[in-house]
């Protein structure tokens, strides 16, 4: 791997040689494969051949990376393909998060695996928005929380500052900023192409202002989570002391153990707990996390925010579902389902709109007709590859 001559001129004094030559080891060899069970989808499931993330609850390294795309069970959404260090969340959420929160806030969220985990970590009856400014990824955002089902979810397309200006509040605030993306130079390619030292110097001026306008919106007491892919100290440390020092946030710890790897602070004389994944020493990729406490002490009004959301662009609400008779598809149906093209379900089936599931779990609707079932699932879901694989490979150890 050809890494940007700048990168390494601004990265290897920060990381020091021993860590610097970990980190080179680390970028020769190919990523870990991870994902994270859906705790409301798969109760008693065990993961075949997979070993637990340890900061995560439903986290696994798996040995292999599997057919993701030709599994019924992820369109289901019975688990999220994560980088395992992002999943560091949980262990933060665990520690810090109040029973009492009752409005989280996931402010740049696309595509959507921190916002699964803050819906599996957060009490059922918080409200949940996740956010994205830019459209296309919204979509997706949409997709994937839909695919997650759960309660008192919204999905928003919106900027920052559109939550300022509406007043909104929220006990806890996820700020996932957009950044230079250093730390996926392992698993995708174009990050180092896009990389430059002109790029670093507008993302840490934008997370600045991204971070100014989520602190508006905290409730005194509040907590707000700040995380980046990227190694370099100006969209890190630097930000988290200018939080510090003109924002008056308090940084909390985590506690966590020696043998997880993870590494503190790389700015001189910055001491405050933060975290950072970097590959060679820990198993994922590059991941930075700060958890900020606002002084005070209120709580957020969860109707008036709803109220408030009203006004603004939601592209989705999760309702109550509607009961449908139920038929279950095999593993060639299944995909069939996925391809958005028209099956034949069994005699016995009533006409109407039938919920189609695989290994119990829905995938989604069909209108049964009767000699045929017209396939409902989203035109911008579908499974587009025409290849089919004759047998169903599961990752899974079913109760």
């Amino acid at each position: 791997m050809v890494l940007p001559p700048d990168f390494i001129s601004q990265t290897k004094p920060v990381f020091g040689d021993s860590l610097w030559a970990d980190f080179l080891h680390a970028m020769e060899e190919e990523p870990p494969v991870s994902i994270r069970l859906n705790p409301l989808k798969t109760e008693g499931w065990e993961v075949i051949e997979g070993e637990a993330v340890p900061w995560c609850r439903g986290g696994y390294y798996l040995k292999q990376r599997p057919l993701f795309t030709f599994d019924p069970l992820l369109h289901a959404g019975a688990y999220y393909v994560q980088e395992a260090s992002s999943m560091f969340l949980d262990e933060v959420l665990r520690q810090h998060l109040d029973a009492r929160v009752s409005c989280a806030l996931d402010l740049c969220a696309a595509p959507g695996g921190k916002s699964t985990v803050l819906r599996a970590a957060l009490p059922t009856d918080c409200i949940l928005v996740s956010n994205e400014p830019n459209g296309k990824r919204a979509q997706i955002l949409s997709e994937n929380i839909q695919k997650w089902g759960a309660p008192r979810s919204y999905v928003t397309n919106l900027y920052p500052r559109d939550f300022r200006k509406a007043k909104l509040q929220f006990d806890l605030i996820l700020v996932d900023a957009p950044c230079s993306g250093e730390g996926m130079f392992r698993k995708d390619e174009g990050a180092i192409h896009e990389w430059s030292k002109a790029n670093v110097e507008k993302c840490w001026r934008l997370q600045r202002e991204i971070l100014e306008d989520a602190w508006q919106c905290l409730c005194p007491g509040g907590l707000l989570i700040y995380s980046t892919c990227t190694f370099n100290t100006q969209e890190n440390e630097e930000n988290v002391r200018w939080m510090k020092e003109e924002l008056g946030a308090e940084v909390l710890p985590v506690d966590t153990p020696s043998e997880w790897n993870i590494t503190g602070s790389l700015l001189k004389d910055f001491t405050e707990p933060v975290y950072r994944f970097i590959p060679g020493r820990t198993r994922g990729e590059g991941l930075f996390m700060a958890v900020l406490k606002k002084g005070g002490e209120t709580e957020a009004d969860g109707r008036k925010l709803e109220k408030g959301l009203q006004k603004l662009k939601v592209i989705y609400k999760a309702q109550e579902a509607e009961e449908y008779t139920q038929a279950e598809l095999t593993y060639q149906q299944a995909l069939q389902y996925l391809r958005r093209e028209a099956l034949v379900l069994p005699e016995d089936t009533p006409k109407g709109i039938i919920t189609v599931t695989f290994r119990g779990l829905p995938l989604g609707q069909m209108k049964n007709l009767g000699p045929r079932a017209n396939n409902l699932y989203p035109k911008e879901w579908r499974i587009k590859s025409t290849h089919i694989p004759a047998e169903y490979e599961t990752i899974f150890r079913y109760p």
